[in-house]
């Protein structure tokens, strides 16, 4: 299946390893956490391949810190080609952050500032990693709840900036948009109007915390309707990409996760229905 086929998946997560085998799912593709995967041997390789027989997936990694002062660590970008090699994913992310410096990985994707020289300095990585992996890479706009002095731009123009000049892809997080539309006081619209809709490869939706004033994206709670109502916008302003549903914390049985993924079916077939009527 190629990737243009893909609809509807979910994020691969261990308590739904034996679900995925016992029992086919309504589940299009699923996102492996590429770090889950890096080390030879053992039962995570050994459900990943069995699962792999029946679905497509992807990789989505948290490691890569592509914005990062420290030089670009080789050893994971090696045991990524290989897990690659084994998976043949359809698209391979990893998220527009850092996550450490001075070889000190804080486990956590931190927010860059949007300046001309982050730019140049991502141009420059974005290069490497994609030489090293013998593809185009996919990244995924962050959450975030601070801002910088150095910032020059907007986060959209900034992403926008950046697939242009570096030929990579965009995952967007409409979840993220949301959560930063709140966090940073924009309209989630005009984040979605200014995203370049042709690099856009796929999309993820997630549950947060919300907290009055400020929202934590934790992947811990179903969607709530004001994000569903930005996917139906983006779905609407950009057409369908495939699209994945995070849950990270609070895991629910499988069978909830499927029905809230019909849900993200129903809304986008009804909201491309609307808009083939009204063109």
């Amino acid at each position: 299946m190629t990737d243009t086929a893909l609809g509807f998946g979910l994020g691969l997560r261990t308590a739904h390893y034996r679900d995925f085998i016992d029992t086919p799912q309504r589940v299009d593709w699923l996102e492996i956490i590429s770090e889950n995967y890096l080390v030879a041997g053992g039962k995570p390789l050994h459900f990943l391949d069995r699962i792999r027989r029946d679905y497509p997936m992807v990789m989505h990694g948290v490691s890569l810190s592509i914005g990062s002062s420290d030089a670009l660590d080789r050893n994971y970008l090696s045991a990524l080609a290989t897990l690659i090699e084994r998976v043949e994913p359809a698209w391979v992310s990893d998220h527009l952050c850092w996550t450490g410096v001075a070889g000190i990985n804080l486990h956590d994707l931190c927010p860059l500032p949007y300046s001309r020289a982050m730019l140049d300095h991502l141009c420059t990585r974005l290069d490497q990693v994609q030489q090293a992996l013998g593809r185009a890479l996919v990244l995924e706009n962050v959450s975030s709840y601070v801002s910088y002095r150095a910032d020059e731009m907007t986060e959209w123009d900034f992403i926008r900036e950046l697939c242009a000049r570096s030929g990579c892809e965009l995952l967007l997080d409409v979840n993220n948009v949301y959560v930063n539309s709140v966090n940073h006081g924009f309209d989630p619209r005009t984040f979605i109007d200014a995203v370049p809709a042709e690099r856009v490869r796929q999309i993820h939706l997630a549950g947060h915390e919300h907290h009055g004033k400020y929202v934590i994206d934790t992947h811990d709670h179903p969607i709530c309707d004001a994000v569903w109502d930005l996917y139906a916008y983006t779905v609407g302003r950009i057409g369908h990409r495939p699209t994945l549903i995070e849950r990270d914390d609070h895991i629910p049985p499988l069978a909830e996760l499927v029905a809230e993924l019909d849900a993200a079916r129903a809304l986008a077939a009804q909201t491309l229905q609307c808009a083939r009527a009204a063109a």
